[in-house]
């Protein structure tokens, strides 16, 4: 009785605090942000627009001569929101101490990620990052990758495609098919297992179903108007958090049931046959198990979904712009036919050629522009600073660079910025080497900038040509609702709401190559 009489008093006072601001009347926002109330703040707007925060946040930033916008509400911490590239540099870069993740932020995250790279700052993430930036160089590490796409996609990604192109096979989500071919590719790079998510004979395996219910509910706890709620939640152990805390149980045991048999399994193998995986490497130098734990959890979290949703807004997009579909494939099968020369087996791709995809590269660089996989990131100051366009930021407040609006801003991409074109990335200088990127990374942070930036860029690159490849190369994909525009969910990554339903023909390829 005392859980629910708790409620009823919070949410009457919520109530209270409502009307009087209502009746003290509105007052504008600094700049160009929503409008504002005493007290509630915009908690109003924000409600209004809670299912459509996306385009909210574009339209303010957007008529704000800084590209920056200050969001003040009752429940959440003052947010300074910017998509201005000069901001974007001085925070990820130029000011990086006074910008760390914060405990606002790892409180949301710490449930599941715990101590692991991306939710910890300061010394516990210098230590980290100086491990996985020797691991993530490792050639070793990356040839466990093509070796691991290989398998997995001759073996369940292609055969899968196949038996939908069959007459018959029916309509196939790409959505889902990429989530759990991306699921099996990095648990079997970060852990060393193969969970056979994308086989269709077995059930989706249990820690992919607990990876999908923890994460979603982690992504409702950042996008809730009132931080509170779900704190109360948390503390009586009701409703989606107790959901959550048996999800994280379920995650925990099974990595640490994991990392107790690999470190039995290492004491009887010869040295050569040493595993090359995330989860062994991490074993050889000696990290106690709650840190290992936590630390393959972050990266399984980082790989799983952010792929698979450039991928689906990738194919979706080619579906529209069949011209851009051509060049691409007909890049892949150009380059293809340059590296058959009875060297390589499988797709007939190294890790050089995916490099020098031009084409592809921009492809899917342009998709990641519109349609970025995280939408925002945020962190909190430490001290109180001013940002190089003029806003001013105080200690503890929330600055969030907003990729999903910054890829919109025709103050930064031009008056086209709007649509889908190759040309912006192909009229870059060419140096032979595609991954190299050419634009900065302060006006294009999907993958982050200055000491945070993405250590898994290139791998992420070499899965999403090498899927490209393998299925543009074989199959013929054709939307099964042509005048659809599917809605951009950013939840902890981005996902397209309905997913991505198509049918699918085969395409003649070269027979004696596969």
């Amino acid at each position: 009785m005392v859980p629910y009489m708790l409620c009823f008093q919070f949410v009457a006072c919520c109530l209270l605090v409502l009307l009087y601001s209502l009746r003290s009347g509105s007052t504008s926002s600094a700049g160009h942000g929503p409008r504002s109330y005493p007290v509630i703040g915009c908690l109003l707007a924000f409600y209004e627009n809670r299912r459509r925060l996306l385009d909210w946040y574009t339209e303010m930033l957007s008529a704000s001569p800084t590209q920056t916008i200050v969001v003040d509400r009752l429940g959440a911490r003052r947010t300074v929101v910017t998509a201005n590239p000069a901001n974007v540099e001085y925070i990820l870069l130029g000011n990086f101490g006074n910008y760390p993740k914060g405990k606002p932020f790892t409180d949301v995250l710490g449930d599941l990620l715990g101590n692991g790279i991306f939710n910890v700052d300061g010394d516990k993430w210098f230590a980290q990052r100086k491990l996985v930036s020797h691991e993530f160089s490792a050639r070793t590490l990356r040839e466990l990758e093509i070796a691991v796409l290989e398998a997995e996609a001759l073996d369940r990604l292609v055969p899968a495609m196949e038996a939908a192109a069959e007459p018959g096979g029916g309509a196939v989500d790409m959505q889902d098919v990429l989530r759990r071919f991306a699921f099996d590719v990095i648990c079997r790079v970060s852990l060393g297992v193969d969970p056979g998510c994308l086989d269709p004979a077995l059930p989706a395996p249990r820690l992919a179903t607990a990876f999908d219910a923890a994460a979603g509910i982690i992504a409702r706890r950042g996008a809730a108007p009132l931080a509170a709620v779900w704190k109360i939640k948390r503390a009586l152990n009701i409703g989606s958090e107790r959901r959550l805390r048996e999800e994280v149980q379920v995650i925990h045991e099974a990595v640490m049931d994991l990392i107790r048999s690999r470190k039995k399994e290492r004491f009887l193998v010869n040295a050569g046959d040493v595993r090359n995986d995330l989860l062994s490497r991490m074993i050889d130098c000696g990290y106690a198990d709650e840190d290992i734990r936590d630390m393959v959890i972050s990266f399984i979290m980082a790989g799983r979904d952010t792929t698979s949703s450039a991928l689906t807004w990738f194919f979706w997009l080619l579906m529209r712009h069949r011209d851009v579909e051509r060049d691409v494939l007909e890049e892949i099968t150009s380059m293809r036919r340059d590296s058959s020369n009875g060297t390589y087996t499988g797709e007939g791709f190294d890790l050089d050629d995916f490099r020098r995809m031009r084409v592809l590269h921009a492809a899917l660089s342009e998709t990641m522009r519109l349609y970025p996989p995280v939408a925002w990131d945020s962190k909190h100051a430490a001290a109180a600073d001013v940002l190089p366009d003029g806003t001013r930021v105080a200690s503890g407040d929330r600055v969030t660079y907003f990729q999903y609006g910054m890829g919109r801003m025709e103050a930064i991409w031009g008056s086209d910025a709007g649509e889908f074109s190759l040309e912006r990335w192909l009229a870059l200088p060419a140096d032979g080497n595609a991954a190299s990127g050419g634009v900065s990374p302060f006006k294009y942070p999907v993958f982050q900038g200055g000491p945070r930036t993405c250590l898994g860029r290139e791998m992420a690159f070499v899965q999403m040509k090498f899927v490209a490849g393998a299925i543009l190369r074989r199959f013929d994909l054709r939307p099964v609702d042509e005048g659809r525009t599917p809605a951009f969910l950013p939840l902890l990554t981005s996902h397209m709401h309905g997913g991505l339903k198509v049918t699918v023909r085969r395409r003649k390829v070269e027979s004696t190559t596969g």
